[in-house]
């Protein structure tokens, strides 16, 4: 699995950015995430499942928290941009998401990732904070049964992009280590 201190691979993925005609889909590059930007792209292993949905809609509750922090924000899992935008059609939740939804339907991606759970080969529920190089700072990953924590992950972003020595539990507005 890549990890810490890793360069993100570079891809070229079609990608769910839209639900009016004819603006749906657009291709998504390792260029868009190398803009001088921070990056945060989690994974999710199926669409038209359970906890997936709970996930994807609290990142985007938490979009203009990403947005004030510079990020870009990118989901993914291995279904292609035809089954998210079916799904993004028929669930409530997902109708109104403000980031795009990668199709990584060859698993390439999820593969060089080394994210893909063995027996099915699904992806499991990992979360990459990507700094401005490119480089992977932070990584996550769940069992295909947790979700993960929206807020934690924006905790870990405000962390790395102040740079500084943070202790255990440090969230912003507190003192960090000299």
């Amino acid at each position: 699995m890549l990890t810490v201190g890793d360069k993100f691979p570079e891809f070229e993925k079609q990608a769910v950015v839209s639900l009016e005609p004819g603006k749906e889909f657009k291709q998504i590059s390792s260029e868009n995430i190398s803009n001088g930007k921070w990056t945060v792209f989690f994974w999710w292993p199926l669409d038209f499942t359970f906890v997936c949905p709970t996930e994807i809609s609290a990142f985007n509750e938490q979009f203009d928290e990403f947005e004030k922090r510079n990020i870009n924000l990118i989901g993914a899992s291995i279904d292609s941009e035809f089954v998210h935008l079916a799904w993004r059609n028929n669930h409530p939740g997902l109708k109104n998401l403000r980031f795009p939804m990668l199709a990584d339907t060859s698993k390439s991606l999820s593969e060089e990732l080394g994210i893909l759970e063995k027996e099915n080969k699904i992806a499991y529920r990992a979360t990459y904070i990507i700094d401005p190089e490119g480089t992977i700072q932070h990584v996550s990953v769940n069992g295909l049964n947790v979700g993960r924590n929206v807020k934690e992950t924006l905790r870990l972003l405000d962390a790395f992009q102040l740079g500084e020595l943070t202790p255990c539990d440090w969230v912003p507005g507190e003192a960090t280590l000299n």
